[in-house]
């Protein structure tokens, strides 16, 4: 992937020395509040792998957020195709994000989100992305709506992936935005 940067981020693909800040986040017990599972070591650095490979295959994918001004990997953000059928229809594309704890509330996630959104609709050419999380997650809602991102309650949906001793996760919220209605954003913010 050819790097992507913003005013103070670089969105790049995963390198070796991303493999602590990547297992940390995913063992994070404030990152994956909202998740059924924490990730060992072997685990992650799987993760990581397929994440990088994905990404040298596409040209995006769920890809490191690093700070340009330090060269410090703080999380990652990026476009995916959720496996999550018959949820989703084949094509569609979701954004998503995971940010260490000491950097939330700083607009990293915005500011990433935003570069990849305008990867999506202008590099790609998407119609749409959806983003979608569990119902109170309101820390990644706040971000969807700051995205611009609107609130699909008809699309809501319990994930298929998460397992019966973890009910309190499995009713997730979609949102959505259209090319159509982030071109719309990028006018009325010139």
């Amino acid at each position: 992937m050819t790097p992507i940067r913003t005013e103070r981020l670089i969105l790049r693909n995963w390198e070796d020395r991303d493999r602590d800040l990547f297992f940390r986040i995913n063992s994070d017990d404030r990152v994956m509040e909202f998740f059924p599972f924490r990730r060992d070591r072997a685990e992650s650095d799987t993760f990581l792998d397929r994440l990088r490979d994905g990404i040298a295959e596409r040209g995006y994918g769920f890809s490191a957020i690093e700070i340009a001004a330090t060269g410090e990997c703080i999380g990652f953000c990026g476009l995916k195709e959720p496996d999550l059928d018959p949820v989703f229809p084949a094509g569609t594309i979701e954004i998503g994000w995971r940010l260490a704890p000491e950097y939330w509330g700083k607009g990293y996630v915005t500011e990433a989100a935003q570069a990849w959104l305008g990867f999506g609709f202008e590099a790609l050419s998407l119609d749409e992305i959806v983003s979608f999380a569990v119902w109170n997650n309101f820390r990644s809602t706040a971000v969807m709506e700051r995205l611009g991102m609107r609130r699909d309650p008809a699309g809501d949906f319990d994930h298929p992936n998460v397992p019966d001793t973890h009910p309190h996760l499995r009713r997730h919220v979609l949102y959505r935005l259209t090319r159509d209605e982030w071109k719309k954003q990028k006018r009325a913010a010139l």
